[in-house]
């Protein structure tokens, strides 16, 4: 029987394979599936918000199934609470370990450093925080999360309240005119990122602290309307 010229026939032994071998992919364990949800469920809830993300598309970047999603998280709806949840634990964290300092100014200027490292490093996370809840029960708000936060720099308005003189009842006001004054700045930042970053945190702590420093113990109202 003739053979082919350019191949030649086979003499024995184990037959060439037509094609490499492809090498078994490992299976994730569950953690590790959890985790890789989270990631792509953060990410596109960042760029097309809750409403914009199907499970479909979060199962199709994964490379599962639905019903995988729905193992892990019961929807759309847990995954999203999920992440939220984590980036308002990562920022609540970030702030409350940058307050080391002990003079009042340094405080503010560690807070403000503080959001603006968040912004800058979890960009993504900031997007889903600055968005209204689409959950009806969540607590995951953006406006709680600033709520917490002002309740760490109330303590210090306190303390530097009663040192000047002033009602230290009033310290959760000023504290959350304070964070209030940041994280929108934050907010606007995100978009643009200009000035550099700790040219905003100088400028959002001169505003603050020199505000501070020329406080009223009873502000009056100059205009006719009292009430």
């Amino acid at each position: 029987m003739p053979t082919d010229e350019t191949t030649p026939p086979f003499s024995g032994g184990t037959p060439p394979s037509s094609s490499p071998k492809k090498r078994a992919r490992r299976r994730m364990t569950g953690k590790e599936r959890r985790e890789q949800l989270l990631d792509i469920g953060r990410t596109l809830f960042a760029e097309r918000g809750f409403e914009g993300t199907s499970v479909e598309e979060i199962a199709h970047k994964a490379g599962v199934s639905k019903p995988v999603v729905y193992e892990h998280f019961g929807g759309k709806e847990g995954l999203y609470a999920v992440v939220v949840d984590r980036e308002m634990r990562r920022l609540l964290d970030m702030v409350t370990g940058a307050l080391t300092g002990g003079h009042p100014r340094e405080l503010l200027e560690q807070a403000a450093f503080a959001l603006l490292d968040y912004i800058e490093q979890y960009t993504d996370g900031f997007r889903i925080l600055v968005r209204d809840s689409p959950l009806p029960q969540s607590t995951g708000t953006f406006a709680s999360l600033i709520s917490d936060i002002a309740t760490q720099v109330e303590d210090i308005l306190g303390r530097e309240f009663k040192n000047r003189g002033f009602d230290a009842k009033l310290s959760p006001l000023y504290a959350q005119a304070l964070v209030g004054m940041v994280a929108l700045t934050g907010q606007w930042w995100l978009n643009v990122r200009k000035p550099k970053k700790a040219e905003v945190a100088a400028h959002l702590v001169n505003l603050a602290w020199h505000g501070l420093d020329g406080l009223e113990q009873k502000p009056r109202l100059i205009g006719h309307r009292r009430s």
